[in-house]
């Protein structure tokens, strides 16, 4: 059986790697993708701690994840369709040259 202390260190990993993503990334499809990263390790630590408190048969931490991962695929689709609705009009998805405040 594998600790709960391994779940929270890849948690925490994937969490560093998607805030460091988010950060440093020019195009917006790779801070879509981080932000993906962030919302995967928040679900292994649902799970993770589901599992510890209850047992394996908990069913809370799974039906949370699930619900995540419901509204990570409605995020993704629509941020996808931002992306592709910006580069329509800016031919880019690089983020610095993208300034939608100019009239």
């Amino acid at each position: 059986m594998i600790p709960l202390a391994a779940y929270l260190v890849l948690s925490a990993a994937l969490l560093a790697i998607g805030v460091w993503g988010a950060l440093t990334r020019r195009s917006a499809l790779g801070i879509l993708m981080a932000i993906e990263l962030i919302l995967n390790a928040a679900n292994i630590n649902l799970i993770a701690f589901a599992r510890h408190v209850r047992g394996v048969d908990a069913t809370g931490g799974p039906m949370f994840a699930l619900f995540v991962m419901a509204i990570a695929a409605g995020a993704a689709a629509v941020g996808l369709s931002i992306v592709i609705c910006i580069y329509r009009n800016h031919r880019t998805v690089d983020v610095d040259r993208i300034n939608l405040m100019k009239w």
